[in-house]
Formats: structure tokens, C-alpha cells, sequence
């Protein structure tokens, strides 16, 4: 009779461990090399703020229109949809049909605040 070798199934976060594990080494790497072999240079040009190829003009303090802010808002608010969107899409089968039914709920509220964004004048970059 043959020995058998008992062998856990991999359940929970066990396939996660080695994904870590590489990006964890990932990160070490690319922050450790340049700062072994990066040449360091402190001089008063390397500290002034830069943005956009324009040295910066005028106060900090300046007033932005509140449509930049709703512009960021609805971009983190669909950024976060595909965050909720990729795991879902790849659990459909599991979830079933409920699943399937509360993540079009899900897309249509946003859809319908999409819409209403849109109806408002959110997206028109024109006002």
C-alpha cells in the first residue's frame, strides 16, 4: 500500500503570499538601486517647485474654481467603481445571479450619477 501525502488545499489568502512577496521585492529593488548608484547633487535650483515645465508664478494661495473639485471628485468616485467592478468581475460565476443583480444596481446609481454630473454641466469644461 502506497503512502499517501497529505496536502492542504490552498484556501483564503494563501495565493496572495507570494504575489506580496514579489512586490514587496519589487519595491526594494527600485528604491534601494537608485539610491546606491544615483548620483547625489543638492544645489538651490534642485529644491524650487517645478510643475509642468513652468516655473510656479504668483501665490499658493490663488482661488480654483470649485469645478476642478468636482471634476476630482467624479474621477475618484469611477476610480473606485473599477476597484469594486475587477473583483466581482472575476467572482461572477461564484456570486451567481444575485451577484450579478446588485453590481448592475451598483453601475446604475453610478450611471444615474453620471448623468446627473453630466445634466448639471459637471463635465463641460466650456463654463
Amino acid at each position: 500500500m502506497l503512502a499517501e501525502t497529505a496536502t492542504a488545499p490552498i484556501t483564503g489568502f494563501t495565493p496572495l503570499v507570494p504575489y506580496v512577496l514579489v512586490a514587496l521585492t519589487v519595491f526594494a529593488v527600485l528604491m534601494l538601486v537608485p539610491k546606491l548608484l544615483g548620483k547625489r547633487s543638492y544645489s538651490k535650483e534642485k529644491f524650487v517647485a517645478y510643475e509642468c515645465g513652468v516655473d510656479p508664478i504668483g501665490s499658493a494661495r490663488q482661488r480654483f474654481s470649485v469645478h476642478f473639485y468636482l471634476v476630482a471628485v467624479l474621477f475618484i468616485l469611477f476610480d473606485i467603481e473599477a476597484v469594486f467592478l475587477f473583483p466581482w468581475a472575476i467572482s461572477l460565476q461564484e456570486i451567481g445571479s444575485a451577484g450579478f443583480i446588485g453590481a448592475l444596481l451598483f453601475v446604475g446609481v453610478l450611471a444615474l450619477g453620471l448623468a446627473y454630473a453630466w445634466r448639471r454641466g459637471v463635465l463641460d469644461w466650456n463654463n
